[in-house]
Formats: C-alpha cells, structure tokens, sequence
C-alpha cells in the first residue's frame, strides 16, 4: 500500500479522509498547525491513532520534508476556511492558503531526486465559481457577475436576463463556468487548483482539483461562524438560539455530505482519467437555505422559528449548485448520501456536542466583528 501525506489531516474533511485511508491500508501520515479557530491548538480526540502525525505548518520546511519522507500521494486538504474573515484577515488568508501551498510545491519541485511523490489531490471549491451558470428563454446560458447594492437595496433577491428579457433560471453549474472569485478566500482557493495543476502538469505529476460544494457532516466545527452554514445553523441551535437566515432564505446550494468527498478523493487517487482536471464534487440536488434550517430546527428545536433577516453578506451569491456529469464519467464517482440521510447523521453528532461559556462567547463575538466592519447589511 501506499505512502500517503494528508495536509490539513485533522481537520473536518482531512480527518474523514485519514479514516478511509488508514481503513484501506496505507501508510498514513498528517501534517497539521492545529488552526486554533477550529482546534483551539489540541490535537483532536477523533484523530486517527494509527496515522502517524506532525504538528506543524506547511511553512515550516523541515517539518514538511520529515512529512514527505516515503510519501507516494499528496492530499493537500490544508487551509483555512471562510468568505467573511477573509476580508478583512487578508495577509492571514493569503499566507496559510496561497503562500503555504506554494511552500509545498516548491519543495515537491526543487527536491524531487528525494520525493518520489506520484499523485496530488488538491481540495479546491464552489466559492472560485461566484454567480452559479443561469439561462434565459432568449437569451440562452449566460453567467453574471455579483448583484449590485441597488438591487440589494430593493430587497430584489433574483438575477434577471442582462438584456433586460425578465427572469433567469439557475441552472447547474459545469467546470468550463468562467471563475469570477468574490472573497479573498476565493482567490486563494483558485489560487490552489491554479497552482496545482499548472506544477503538476509542468513536472509530470498527475494532479486532480477537485472542487467541493457545501459539505456538511461530523466533526465540522460548530464554533467557527465562517464555516458551512449547516454548521452554523447547528451551533446557533445548541447556542439555544435560532438559526439566522440572510436575505429570503431561498437561496440554492447543493449540500454534499463528507462521507461523498471523501469518495471522490479516493477515485482521484486510484483512476487516472481526471489527472490535470478539474472536477466538481456535490451531488447535483440543491436546496435552499430555508430548508436547511427547517431540516435542523425540527430535529433540534422543534418549536423555534428561523430569523429570516432580509439583510445580505457583502460577496455573497444568490445560487450556485453543480453539473457532477465530469465527476461520474472520468472518477465513477456517484454521490450515496442523500440529504435527509446526512442530515440525520449530522443532528445524531450534534446532540452529542456541548458548547462551553467561552465558545459561545467566541461565537456571538465574531458573529458581531462581521457585521461591525460592514460585511453584512
């Protein structure tokens, strides 16, 4: 079996990943900085004992070699995470995701008589797309920049034709989309799949990006506001508050279970028909934002309501939900969980989960840092 490296390892996506791995065999190794947003700097009770690990960032070049020693395969899961923080802990953003992922390539590059790495899977995501793809009954598929504050003003939540022919309708969203990244986040996320694959290509290393949607599941951290909005609506519930619900709450995501992305890494590493891709990962079903907190409020507390506030998120998109037909045809990769299923498996966790004073503290505190720097309106 093989050597494998899985930055970001201890994390929600990575930890999932290190499981499946470890379970198949392979010689598992983590490299993680324990972002202490997300760990509050403590190794995680959930992380595999069998996957050999090192705790340090990927700026630290000697912790790097020592992770890539005996490494076959590359999953680069590692980064830190949100649209609103991004905006104004530029410097922070851009350092841990672009800067640490360029730190990983050159070392790949200038040291490859020492790493005999084979394969790199890099974690990219929805947020590069901005706008979803849309279409007009003359007009045809079209794919619009951000909506302006005037249309926000109105409380106008819909895209319409640009050539002024009414309504459009959100379609799903395919690879070939021009990418049109409205955080900074975004950026360095594009930034990864750019990198990666131009090295990768460039050396002979088969690289796959592959771009997850909303992925929700165990282990997501409930305290961390610039996480998924399934985790959100989570912790606000377990904060005994309800979940607050931007704009109309119609709009459409497409909500893939962990368990899926985890499939999807796999079949990247064992096929080699979507090296130098990349591929969309969801599960081609998406769902409003409503009805996510519908879903969690009636498991979780049944008698409240959510907070639809009318306001909107500076950078923010009304619908963006994946075409998944390049995932199934060069990865055979087929999404198994459907929404209610991973829901319930979500809830099952979170009622097991307990938020201390000082979390929730933090959580209501960041909760007001967004909204005092003008990033919600």
């Amino acid at each position: 079996m093989a050597g494998v490296l899985v930055t970001g390892g201890a994390g929600f996506v990575g930890s999932h990943l290190v499981d499946a791995l470890v379970e198949r065999g392979h010689r598992v190794r983590v490299l993680d900085s324990l972002e202490p947003q997300v760990h509050f700097g403590r190794r995680p009770d959930y992380l595999n004992e069998r996957a050999e690990f090192i705790h340090a960032s990927l700026s630290d070049t000697d912790a790097l070699r020592r992770a890539l020693e005996g490494v076959e395969i590359v999953f680069h899961q590692a980064a830190v995470v949100g649209v609103g923080q991004s905006m104004y802990e530029i410097e922070h953003y851009v350092k841990k995701n672009t800067l640490d992922g360029a730190v990983l390539l050159q070392v790949l590059v200038n040291e490859r008589e020492r790493f005999k790495v084979r394969k790199l899977i890099v974690a990219s995501s929805m947020s590069i797309y901005g706008e979803g793809a849309y279409s007009c009954h003359c007009c045809g598929e079209f794919f619009p920049r951000l909506r302006a504050e005037e249309q926000f003003a109105r409380h106008e939540w819909e895209l319409g034709c640009p050539a002024g022919h009414g309504g459009a309708t959100p379609v799903p969203t395919k690879e070939s989309k021009p990418l049109f990244p409205t955080s900074i986040y975004a950026i360095t996320k594009r930034d990864h799949e750019e990198m990666f694959l131009c090295i990768g290509k460039a050396y002979g290393m088969p690289t796959v990006a592959l771009r997850y949607f909303n992925i929700y599941g165990s282990r997501q951290a409930l305290t961390n506001p610039y996480t998924g909005v399934a985790a959100i609506f989570s912790g606000q519930l377990l904060d005994g508050k309800v979940p607050l619900v931007f704009e109309d709450g119609g709009q459409m995501r497409d909500f893939v279970h962990v368990s899926d992305i985890v499939q999807a890494n796999l079949l990247a590493m064992e096929k080699s028909d979507a090296d130098y891709e990349a591929v969309n990962v969801g599960t081609g079903q998406p769902v409003t934002i409503n009805h996510v907190a519908e879903t969690l409020i009636r498991e979780l507390r049944p008698a409240a309501v959510p907070n639809v506030v009318g306001r909107y998120r500076v950078g923010d998109i009304r619908h963006c939900f994946p075409d998944i037909g390049k995932a199934r045809d060069l990865l055979g990769y087929k999404p198994m969980v459907t929404f209610e299923d991973g829901m319930k498996n979500l809830v099952s966790w979170v009622r097991d989960q307990r938020l201390d004073e000082a979390q929730a503290d933090r959580l209501s505190s960041m909760r007001r840092d967004l909204s005092l720097r003008t990033l919600t309106r």
